[in-house]
């Protein structure tokens, strides 16, 4: 039988994962589901945000689909100890080095971007961002004083040939199944692997997909042109630290971070991890009020990409879909239903 790992999180995140759960049982009554405790609340519990039977059990299931984590009650914890620093351990253990984050804009959320309705109506792209390599994770990294009493930060971006081309195929595969265009974004004018992120991905484009249009972008310019023509791109492909950046600007694009899911792939048969993009909201935890499309939506890419269920992975997102024409909102949209509320009209249309 199929598996699940639920990962609830902290701030709205347990909220969100309840109603993507309460999904999850309707169209896949045979999935077999764990929860475990991560992040923060973790932390608080057994003074870890990532314990060892947690990542255990995460390799071992077929999905991994979590809530957000942090918030400021942690901010004075030791940085190896905070809730990011389980997130980010756990992106390295499974090996997720494929981040996958589509901005769809569905048709009823028109007006709801603060862009022009002109200017995203149709909006479909899918950013593939590397997840397991870069300035997150290269070293030397840390603060150090230095002899006249001054500090100094040091974060080292690092990136090699078999990083830079694994998850390239990933974006450049994902393109021939949509609209075969690859924009690969990064900044080879000023840094050294940003250089060698262009030769590498233009020399496989060349040897394995020549059949893709490839573009290069700097990633300055490709922010730029998400806010001023997003239509353009199909699927970018970029680094960690900008993939980071440019997959929340074009969340915002689509009307609410709260719309935005995500999957993180590694090697085939590999576990994925799933979640939606945005952060814990604690300003709005424990209210009933945060959207939970996104967390439902992350749950379909796990019946995409992991499960094996493309077929229910198009009903749960066709449903998200008539749920939003027919006006069902929560309030980051301009509606007011909560939570829950927004989940059963979700479930309603399935």
């Amino acid at each position: 039988m199929p598996t699940l790992l639920l990962l609830p999180g902290d701030g709205i995140g347990p909220e969100v994962t309840a109603q993507a759960e309460r999904l999850a049982r309707r169209v896949l009554p045979e999935l077999v589901i764990e929860t475990r405790p991560f992040g923060g609340t973790s932390y608080d519990t057994i003074g870890t945000p990532l314990s060892e039977e947690t990542l255990a059990l995460a390799l071992a299931s077929d999905a991994v689909l979590m809530g957000a984590v942090g918030g400021p009650q942690w901010s004075g914890v030791p940085r190896a100890s905070r809730p990011e620093a389980g997130l980010l351990a756990l992106r390295s253990a499974m090996g997720v080095y494929a981040n996958l984050r589509p901005a769809l804009c569905f048709p009823a959320l028109a007006d709801a971007s603060t862009l022009k309705r002109e200017v995203v109506e149709g909006l479909d792209l899918m950013i593939v961002r590397e997840l397991t390599g870069g300035v997150y994770f290269g070293q030397p990294r840390g603060v150090e004083t230095l002899p006249d009493g001054q500090k100094r930060g040091v974060d080292t971006q690092v990136y090699t040939t078999l990083e830079i081309e694994r998850v390239s195929r990933v974006a450049f595969a994902l393109a021939e199944g949509r609209r075969n265009k690859v924009t690969s974004c990064e900044k080879s004018n000023v840094m050294e692997t940003g250089q060698l992120w262009r030769e590498v991905v233009t020399a496989l484009h060349r040897r394995e997909f020549p059949g893709v249009t490839l573009e290069h972008m700097l990633a300055d310019n490709a922010a730029m042109q998400l806010v001023k023509n997003p239509r353009q791109f199909d699927v970018i492909l970029t680094d960690n630290l900008f993939g980071d950046i440019l997959s929340d600007e074009a969340a915002q694009l689509t009307g609410s971070l709260g719309m935005l899911p995500s999957a993180a792939l590694g090697a085939p048969g590999s576990p994925g991890l799933y979640e939606p993009i945005h952060g814990s909201a604690p300003d709005i935890a424990g209210r009933g009020v945060a959207n939970p499309l996104a967390a439902i939506l992350s749950f379909a890419m796990a019946l995409q990409w992991s499960l094996g269920q493309p077929d229910l992975a198009g009903r749960v997102t066709r449903a998200v879909d008539a749920a939003l024409a027919d006006g069902a909102r929560t309030r980051d949209l301009g509606g007011t239903l909560g939570t829950a509320e927004m989940t059963d009209a979700v479930l309603a249309h399935l």
